[in-house]
């Protein structure tokens, strides 16, 4: 079933509101039409199922058949630090960290990164990173869609994660796997966890030592050295299993 986005203030009395691009989507893309049935959630943890009613100009009416509470939110809110990779490899770990249950998406810049994107760049790479979490918020039937934060510098990241409850960074580095077990397991729901990942070649020393002084704690994901688009994804489903079990 098709799956859609509003705010709750276009959400009435058994009625919803649909406008913008979505419409445009819904009839002329998908050709759905009056009668036919689809999920819209509205940001706030609740879902609706509808059926179209009509549409007018640019809007379209759904009649609400059933509401309920999302349950498919994680009980922490979980922000994956991401160092900025190469390639399209950043399109792939918004989508998956995403479909994992990621709260938020925040693109670093670190002293390894090749990527050097200029302020215009950034933009239209955040702009396109965001369709892509909506679009992977949609396949997931998440509650609402995770957002993707402006490119920071590592400095500015770390002060960002100072917020966070609990602040992790795997390290190749760190062997000791039982500590990081213990680490993660002790990690509560409700409490919101940063993940730090970074890029091709990992954090240099000094970044590390840095987080660690911030109050990070240093984890091993095991013994084999993962690449960037993989490690922040074996993190969050670490998390996943551990906070949904």
């Amino acid at each position: 079933m098709q799956h859609f986005f509003v705010p709750p203030s276009q959400v009435g009395e058994g009625e919803i509101l649909v406008t913008g691009p979505d419409v445009n989507h819904m009839r002329n893309v998908l050709r759905m039409r009056p009668g036919e049935e689809l999920v819209v959630s509205d940001g706030n943890n609740r879902q609706y199922r509808c059926a179209i009613d009509h549409y007018e100009g640019e809007n379209a009416f759904l009649s609400i058949l059933e509401e309920k509470e999302t349950d498919t939110e994680l009980p922490s809110r979980i922000y994956l630090f991401q160092g900025l990779p190469k390639q399209e490899k950043m399109e792939w770990i918004v989508q998956k960290s995403v479909e994992l249950g990621v709260c938020q998406v925040i693109p670093v810049a670190t002293r390894r990164s090749v990527v050097r994107l200029d302020e215009k760049k950034a933009a239209k790479k955040v702009a396109r990173w965001q369709q892509i979490a909506e679009s992977a918020a949609k396949q997931a039937g998440r509650g609402y869609i995770p957002q993707v934060g402006d490119v920071q510098i590592y400095a500015r990241a770390l002060e960002q994660a100072a917020e966070l409850d609990v602040v992790l960074i795997p390290y190749e580095l760190e062997r000791d796997v039982r500590r990081s077990r213990e680490i993660l397991e002790g990690i509560r729901p409700g409490q919101s966890v940063g993940i730090f990942i970074g890029p091709e070649g990992g954090f240099e020393k000094e970044e590390v030592e840095a987080a660690l002084a911030a109050g990070a704690y240093p984890i091993s994901l095991g013994r084999r050295i993962l690449r960037t688009e993989t490690a922040g994804l074996t993190a969050l489903s670490l998390l996943m299993f551990h906070l949904e079990a």
